[in-house]
């Protein structure tokens, strides 16, 4: 540390310590203002210059070392000097103060901080280089923060001191004139009556209404930033337009037509989008199949002596077609034109925020207006650049549907949901499966046992489950197919007729004016709590704002982006998040909502873990699936639930219990008290609250009750 900054420092603790150990705050509270307020007065009606320098050098002092003391000062400047010159004197203090606040905190620690967090604060900096001094503006138009924290802040920062200064006074004008003029007002009190006065309550008001006028002006302002450069339309002939016919888009749309709005639903390929054509419907019917086959393979386990299928793999993938086509009215255009909503085949691009130029699928274009749009894009699997992959062909999960002869030989690579459920399901239907995952085990956002009970299982299936072997190469030698994967430094070779990419899928981000309109957009669109994007009247929702890729949180996200881009400003809502549940269609099912014992240590939440294993469910033994568990996290002591795994049979109907006891704040004690059929595996929910009851049973009590019944006896 330079001789400098030492200095500086010293001088900093110095004026700290002084100011406490002298007491020095109480010269800057309200009631000795009040008891001197007469002699104050007094002496700057003899030394009106004198009192005006000696208030603005104390009040720089007072705000230069962020001492509290500031919002008194500043009613007495209203008080001692009037509105006028007291909010001049206060307006000057006041940012040569934080101005050299802002100046310390960049002399003593902004390199310090730099060195220990500079990945964190690039990011940071990057976003205060391009809307750092509007940022700071509304900062100190509706002060989120106290001040001083704010200029402590800023100084840690890359913005300029000129830029400081300038918006710092700016922005704290006019909170400045509200908390002076209230001030004025203040001198007047002579009596309690004086509280009641008219001009009195009129300041305070201010006071109380200023946050709410400072918001909305910073708004207005934002909003005239935001669109600067954009023409809007007189009129428009839409309320809502909707990119994308997925699960999110066909909710926004329905939501709109459902509250008699104008709405416009725009798809390029197949409504119903992945989830229909070649995602949860398509592979919960192949499950299905392959779960029949699997069954037959236990027969013996049934009590039945011999049972075989004879089946052709093609005939599988045509009842998955017939699966798709009989759920597919669902989400035809037939439908959602009779609900009320515009269908259009066709492509569509946003050529400005109140515009979107349409190219239908039968060649003809169009121009529509809208007041809103929402973003419902969807996603894509993502294809690793592996060498030789293109050579040796693959699929994904938006192509394996087109097969029709089974690889006699499959290797899947990825060992996350999707990757884990068709390895299962082609490994029923007769194909060798070699699994390939580079972490150290598959479904690596569930906990470890649910990973090791999952893959027990399909090891027991014949499933070959490779971990930790990171994918390198893919060969053709001699006509055969070849993966080189790289295991404990080693390479191994993995001979295979059929590859299958499963390891995550993209949001779709291109093509449709994101870059155009400069819209956020790295691994997703980038939105508010409100779903909104840089333009708050483009919203986007699902797969392609994440943070989920689930079908279902999807839908929910659409709720909150059609509604907020219906009725804002009147009424918006923020996407809630706090109960997500999801599951894996492996067998068993792994089923999950809330933390898990792994997020739980990551995030250091305390919690209380009781498991009930399901092979003791009356049940699932007799149906032959007594494997699995239901593990309920706790607040310590208490009944209330953070997160909940279930691994076992019709594990994702059995989790919709908890779904709704944490969406509605219902513990464990009501679940136990709650009457389930006798004999179902719903019961499970049941006996797990029954172990956490028992671990928590008033014990003192229970000895005295024993006494109690001892003494009954006689």
């Amino acid at each position: 540390m330079n001789a400098k900054r030492f200095a500086v420092i010293a001088l900093l603790i110095g004026a700290v310590l002084a100011y406490w150990g002298f007491d020095l705050g109480r010269y800057l509270s309200l009631d000795f203002f009040k008891s001197q307020q007469t002699a104050i007065e007094a002496w700057r009606a003899a030394h009106p210059a004198k009192a005006a320098l000696c208030y603005f050098l104390v009040y720089v002092a007072v705000t230069g070392l962020s001492l509290p003391g500031a919002a008194v000062m500043t009613l007495a400047g209203g008080a001692v000097f009037g509105l006028l010159w007291g909010t001049l004197l206060v307006s000057f203090a006041s940012t040569i103060g934080a101005t050299l606040a802002f100046l310390v905190s960049r002399f003593v620690l902004r390199d310090w901080v730099e060195q220990r967090f500079g990945e964190r604060l690039r990011a940071i900096n990057a976003g205060i280089e391009r809307e750092g001094g509007f940022y700071l503006f509304t900062l100190r138009l509706v002060p989120l923060f106290p001040f001083f924290v704010i200029n402590l802040a800023m100084g840690l920062s890359v913005i300029r001191t000129r830029t400081f200064y300038w918006v710092s006074q700016a922005g704290m004008l006019l909170g400045t004139i509200v908390y002076v003029n209230a001030g004025t007002q203040l001198a007047q009190i002579e009596s309690l009556s004086g509280i009641l006065s008219p001009a009195l309550i009129a300041s305070f008001a201010l006071l109380g209404v200023f946050p709410l006028v400072a918001k909305k002006i910073a708004e207005t302002l934002r909003m005239k930033k935001v669109y600067a450069g954009w023409k809007r339309p007189p009129r428009f002939e839409r309320n809502l337009v909707v990119i994308g016919a997925g699960s999110a888009g066909l909710v926004s749309a329905y939501i709109a037509a459902a509250v008699k709005a104008k709405v416009t639903l725009v798809e390029k390929h197949q409504l119903g989008g992945d989830c229909l054509n070649t995602g949860c419907v398509p592979s919960k019917a192949l499950i299905r199949s392959a779960k029949l086959l699997s069954h037959m393979r236990r027969s013996r386990e049934f009590g039945i002596r011999e049972a075989t299928a004879a089946f052709d793999f093609a005939d599988v993938m045509e009842r998955v077609q017939r699966v798709i086509k009989a759920v597919e009215p669902h989400d035809s255009a037939e439908r959602y034109a009779g609900l009320g909503v515009e269908v259009i085949a066709g492509s569509a691009k946003i050529v400005s925020p109140w515009e979107v130029d349409i190219a239908r699928n039968d060649g003809t274009t169009q121009r529509l207006t809208t007041r809103s749009i929402v973003i419902a894009a969807g996603a894509r699997p993502f294809v690793p650049p592996i060498p030789g992959i293109e050579h040796t062909g693959y699929l994904t999960s938006d192509t394996v549907w087109n097969l029709r002869q089974l690889p006699q030989r499959l290797v899947v690579l990825g060992g996350g949901p999707i990757g884990s459920e068709l390895t299962q399901t082609f490994a029923r239907l007769g194909a060798t499966v070699t699994q390939v995952e580079m972490a150290p085990r598959i479904l690596m956002r569930e906990d470890p046992e649910v990973s090791g009970l999952v893959t027990r299982r399909f090891r027991a299936e014949g499933i070959a489950v490779l971990v930790r072997h990171k994918a390198k190469q893919f060969l053709v030698e001699a006509g055969e197919k070849i993966l080189i994967a790289e295991h404990e430094g080693q390479d191994v070779r993995i001979p295979f007729d059929g590859l299958l990419v499963a390891v995550g899928r993209v949001a779709n981000l291109k093509g449709y004016g994101l870059e155009e309109l400069g819209i956020a957009a790295s691994r997703t669109v980038e939105t508010n709590e409100f779903l909104q994007t840089k333009y708050p009247n483009i919203y986007a929702a699902g797969d392609v704002a994440g943070p989920y890729q689930f079908t279902h949180t999807a839908a929910h996200q659409a709720w909150y982006a059609a509604v907020n881009a219906l009725f804002d400003p009147f009424r918006k809502f923020r996407a809630d998040y706090s109960v997500i549940p999801w599951a894996t269609f492996v067998d068993p099912e792994a089923a999950r909502v809330g933390l898990n014992e792994i997020e739980a240590k990551e995030r250091g939440i305390a919690c209380e873990v009781t498991v009930y294993g399901i092979d003791d469910l009356d049940r699932a033994i007799a149906d032959g699936e007594a494997e699995g568990f239901v593990k309920v996290l706790t607040v310590p002591g208490k009944d209330k639930i953070l997160g909940v795994t279930i691994v076992g049979e019709h594990a994702g109907d059995l989790i919709a219990e908890y779904v709704l006891a944490m969406r509605h704040g219902i513990g464990l004690n009501k679940i136990l008290g709650t009457i389930h059929i006798y004999p179902t595996l719903a019961e499970a929910n049941k006996y797990a609250a029954g172990v956490w009851k028992k671990a928590h049973a008033p014990q003192k009590l229970l000895r005295w009750v024993q006494r109690f019944h001892t003494w009954r006896r006689g």
